[in-house]
């Protein structure tokens, strides 16, 4: 079996004996032209004999090169690696400069050179195996910073990191020494910290507790569906819409009518936003999947009409013979070409087999008439049904390894109590779990969270609050808005490293501290809160790494659902992305500042040009240009957007 290769071994690193001279003025791509090799060429790795032993024969040898073909690599967790023999293969001129044939009798090397050339012809054909819901994987893994992870310690930057805290600890005493020498306490006037504690924070914690408790609507809601009581894509999906409106205005308007200061109002608001996204995700999914339940129950009582209808020698009656496909062709499919035949057997929600035009449609009007079939047909109509009645259990199952949590089995309370404490937005029927809890874990960083909340009110206390209040002050006394623009560009400077500073320390304690408080209580596996977003070179990488749980909502039921309901392109489906991250960011600066200016609004849109502009030929391939471009605009951005909303 012969596969053209394209500058072969490449990539691989065992080729001591013949790779070509790559000095200098050589080509970047290997030429192999001028090799002095023989055809029979042994490459080392695959499947072959048994394994090789030394020459005393008393133990197998380790091997010092690669194994890049071998899939069976040796387990990390095995005591004595080991190595197979090399296998024979033939390596062979083509009429085409840097292109050669290689032949090995080997079935494992034919098996991963066939899925490679098939995975490319799929995507060269455009073909796509994601589904409209199982799009994400969830894998174990560890949050950069965090100390179970064995890359921070060993980060060549874990000097900057113990640097920064050092220089935070400087700080807070710098502030504290000046406290005491001005008023003669070192926590100084602290009017933020009895904003945060002084008026209704009882008031604060029912409303929480209310706003969780709430979101048990979507759950009793699908409890309904699942039971047969609504259908979710007549009247359900209608239901859970109005009350996630409802619900957030509620949220928001309850806000304003304790006339809470900012500290309550941005708790409840960002909380209520992330119950929101949480009822939203579970909802939706779960309403997706009550859809394939129908539709397997139809299939299901399909199969047993046909078990139970008569069958004939004769040739098909006519009202089977309607049907548009053909028996010998469906003989000849099987299961794992299911997937290429999706649209020939209809959506996977659909119910309705009379609008539906497909071929289960078809077979099941053939069944509905009652006109007895031929023995083939009656064979072929049970073997389709069977395929994707199977192709629907899959489905439910999701990413299951128990039947347990599959549809409808996961509609429990417990389930749903689990998901609420999940440090994630996106609902699946189950995720990575780890074995045990690690309560000295919670302990550090729940003690980390809170620290740096203490931290982030004194930076607040001695650096923002005195221009925040002096703002308001040139408000109070009729100042003009001439004259208070006057003062705008020392207000955006007063600001620029407090906020910057408060914008760093609040990331690290909810995706660093807080999400992994979470996770550790609820064994939750997957610690990919975010990305190296410090490296970010576009505004759209800062976008996807910053805040991972909230870029997984938006990918799945924002935009992959605008396109798979509403059949936009991709380009339209980004700018709806983008346009609802702006309202819901312009709705929290409402609710802060008591009025709308669509200044935060016009700055997450300008996000959709710069990363069009980064992908230009003025800043593409330049990392280091478009990194010093992204932190200038994190640098500048908070400050001129605070100082705005609060002199204008």
């Amino acid at each position: 079996m012969a596969y053209a290769l394209n500058g072969l071994a490449k990539n691989n690193s065992n080729r001591d004996e013949w790779t070509p001279d790559t000095s200098a003025g050589a080509s970047d791509e290997e030429d192999y032209d001028t090799l002095q090799i023989e055809s029979d060429t042994l490459v080392a790795g695959s499947k072959g004999g048994g394994i090789e032993k030394d020459i005393t024969g008393s133990k197998p040898t380790q091997s010092r090169t690669p194994q890049p073909f071998s899939s069976n690599s040796v387990s990390p967790h095995s005591e004595k690696p080991s190595r197979r023999k090399s296998i024979q293969v033939i390596l062979e001129k083509t009429d085409k400069k840097g292109r050669y044939t290689l032949t090995a009798d080997d079935p494992e090397i034919r098996e991963i050179l066939r899925h490679n050339i098939e995975r490319k012809s799929s995507k060269a054909d455009g073909k796509k195996s994601r589904t409209r819901f199982r799009d994400l994987v969830f894998t174990r893994q560890f949050t950069t910073f965090d100390r179970q992870n064995p890359l921070s310690s060993q980060s060549p930057f874990h000097g900057f990191f113990t640097l920064f805290w050092l220089a935070i600890a400087l700080l807070l005493l710098r502030v504290a020494a000046q406290n005491w020498k001005l008023q003669g306490s070192i926590f100084g006037e602290a009017q933020i910290l009895h904003m945060m504690v002084d008026r209704d924070l009882f008031v604060m914690g029912l409303t929480d507790g209310a706003m969780t408790l709430a979101t048990a609507f979507g759950f009793i809601l699908q409890k309904l569906i699942a039971k047969g009581y609504l259908s979710w894509n007549r009247s359900g999906w209608i239901i859970q819409s109005l009350w996630e409106s409802f619900f957030i205005c509620a949220a928001i308007g309850w806000t304003f009518y304790r006339e809470w200061p900012w500290t309550h109002t941005v708790f409840i608001v960002l909380h209520a936003w992330v119950f929101l996204m949480k009822q939203h995700s579970h909802s939706f999914y779960n309403g997706y999947l009550s859809q394939v339940y129908r539709r397997r129950k139809l299939l299901e009582l399909k199969s047993k009409q046909l078990e139970e209808m008569d069958t004939m020698e004769s040739p098909a009656s006519a009202i089977a013979s309607q049907s548009f496909f053909s028996a010998t062709a469906l003989d000849q499919s099987n299961s794992n070409d299911l997937s290429q035949r999706r649209r020939s057997v209809g959506s996977k929600t659909s119910t309705n087999f009379q609008k539906e035009e497909s071929e289960i449609a078809s077979m099941a009007a053939a069944i509905k008439s009652g006109e007895p079939l031929n023995s083939d047909q009656a064979l072929t109509f049970t073997r389709v049904i069977k395929l994707e009645i199977s192709s629907l259990d899959d489905e439910l199952k999701g990413k299951c390894t128990h039947s347990n949590n599959q549809y409808p089995n996961n509609l429990t309370l417990a389930n749903f109590a689990d998901w609420t404490c999940l440090p994630t937005l996106v609902y699946e029927l189950e995720y990575p779990r780890q074995e045990r809890i690690n309560w000295w874990y919670v302990a550090e960083k729940g003690g980390a969270t809170l620290g740096v909340i203490w931290v982030m009110i004194i930076i607040s206390q001695a650096y923002i609050y005195p221009v925040v209040a002096e703002t308001i002050r040139m408000k109070e006394i009729g100042m003009p808005l001439q004259q208070r623009w006057n003062d705008f560009p020392w207000v955006v400077s007063d600001m620029l490293f407090p906020l910057l500073l408060e914008q760093l320390l609040a990331w690290y304690v909810i995706w660093e501290c807080l999400l992994n408080v979470l996770a550790e209580v609820t064994r939750f596996a997957d610690r990919g809160f975010y990305g190296d977003w410090w490296n970010s070179v576009s505004w759209d990488q800062y976008a996807r790494d910053w805040n991972r749980p909230v870029h997984n909502f938006l990918l799945r039921h924002v935009y992959h659902s605008s396109i798979s309901a509403f059949h936009l392109s991709k380009i339209s489906a980004t700018f709806i992305t983008f346009l609802l991250s702006a309202v819901v960011h312009e709705v929290l600066m409402f609710c802060l500042f008591k009025k709308v200016r669509g200044y935060l609004f016009a700055m997450q849109l300008s996000q959709i040009p710069l990363a069009a502009l980064s992908r230009t030929k003025l800043l593409k391939g330049r990392d280091t240009l478009g990194n010093l471009i992204f932190w200038i605009g994190l640098f500048v951005g908070p400050s001129l957007i605070t100082s705005l909303y609060l002199i204008v």
